[in-house]
């Protein structure tokens, strides 16, 4: 009954990178990297004031197409399973980002008045009648 458990089938230890490979994942950071801080930086600029959105759009941009050129190192070399989820996690927050920005510019006009409104408003009364506002000037859906 008492069986004697089998030994653990060993673990084959990782060989040590060469030079080629440590140059390829610095690389492969660097971008990772970049595109972080471009994904990062459109989420945070378009929150400072829609005027800025031109500086919103060319992030988001950036991060798109590092985040592909990404993807597809990975899939080519296979470095690192972060690098994959941080990738796929910050090409879902810049696809939310591109569909937040186009809305901005087609609702340019709307968007700017109501974020000069909420930017004067010291009050919860306040801030919901410039979401009132908002909502009177967005045109309305087609029954």
């Amino acid at each position: 009954m008492n069986s004697t458990p089998e030994p653990a089938a060993p673990r084959r230890a990782k060989a040590p990178l060469g030079e080629a490979e440590k140059a390829s994942l610095a690389r492969t950071l660097t971008l990772f990297r970049m595109f972080i801080v471009s994904v990062l930086g459109s989420v945070f600029v378009y929150q400072l004031d829609v005027g800025y959105l031109w500086l919103t759009a060319i992030l988001t941009a950036a991060g798109l197409a590092l985040g592909i050129v990404l993807l597809v190192r990975w899939f080519r070399l296979r470095e690192s399973r972060l690098v994959l989820f941080g990738t796929i996690s910050g090409l879902v927050v810049t696809a939310c980002m591109l569909l937040v920005t186009l809305a901005s510019a087609v609702f340019f006009n709307q968007v700017a008045d109501y974020q000069a409104c909420a930017g004067r408003a010291l009050t919860d009364q306040a801030q919901r009648a410039c979401q009132v506002q908002l909502e009177k000037s967005l045109p309305r859906p087609v029954p």
